[in-house]
C-alpha cells in the first residue's frame, strides 16, 4: 500500500468511547476504537490498514502535558516511544539496531509526543531533557504502523492534564472536553 491511495477512507483511532463519539463522524470517516496502550494500539492498526486500506490515519486522544505552554487541542509533529530502555544497546527513546524508528514525523507542525505504556504521574527529567512536549499511550505503535504501511498519519491531542500527582483526577475531568475541538479540526480534512 502507498500513499497514493485516494479511495480508501479516512480512519480515526482513538483508545476509547469516553474520547471520540463514532456517531459525530462525517461521511468518509471511520472512527475505529484501539484500547489503551502500544500493544492495543499497534494491533488494532495492522487490522485496519488491513481490512480498510486508508488513505489516511488520524490518532485522537488525550495527553499530558510536559511543557506548560501547551493547553487545548495540538497537532503532534513527531513522535518517540518515551519508555523504550534498551540500554546499553540504545539510548532511551531509541529502538535498538532500528534507527529510523527512533522519531517518527507527521509531516505537519506541532508538538513532540513521548509515547508509553504508563499513566505519567510524576516529573520525568528524561522527557524535559529531550524536549517532549506532551505524553499519551498510543501514538507511537499507531505512527510505526502508518509508516510501514507507508501510509500518511496525523495526530491530534487534547490535553487532559499536567502529567503530575493530579493526572488522573484531571483525565478524568477532561476526556471528553476536546471532542468539539476535534471535529472542528477534522472539517479542513475531511473534505
Amino acid at each position: 500500500m502507498n500513499d497514493t491511495n485516494t479511495s480508501g477512507p479516512i480512519v480515526v483511532l482513538t483508545a476509547i468511547d469516553n474520547e471520540l463519539k463514532k456517531e459525530r463522524a462525517p461521511d468518509g470517516v471511520e472512527v475505529i476504537y484501539t484500547g489503551v496502550g502500544k500493544v492495543n494500539a499497534a494491533h488494532v492498526a495492522a487490522l485496519t490498514v488491513l481490512a480498510l486500506q486508508p488513505r489516511l490515519i488520524i490518532n485522537y486522544g488525550t495527553a499530558g502535558k510536559i511543557a506548560h505552554i501547551h493547553n487545548g487541542l495540538v497537532e503532534v509533529a513527531h513522535v518517540i516511544q518515551r519508555d523504550m530502555a534498551a540500554m546499553p544497546l540504545a539510548p532511551r527513546g531509541r529502538t535498538p539496531f532500528a534507527p529510523e524508528m527512533d522519531r517518527l514525523s507527521s509531516g505537519f507542525d506541532g508538538v513532540v509526543c513521548g509515547t508509553g505504556d504508563s499513566f505519567v504521574t510524576a516529573i520525568d527529567p528524561w522527557l524535559v531533557e529531550n524536549s517532549i512536549d506532551i505524553v499519551d499511550m498510543e501514538l507511537f505503535a499507531i505512527a510505526h504502523v502508518s509508516q510501514r504501511h507507508a501510509i500518511p498519519w496525523r495526530a491530534f491531542k487534547f490535553i487532559t492534564d499536567a502529567a503530575d500527582e493530579n493526572a488522573a483526577d484531571h483525565w478524568n475531568e477532561n476526556v471528553a472536553n476536546g471532542e468539539d475541538l476535534f471535529w472542528d479540526a477534522m472539517k479542513s480534512i475531511a473534505r
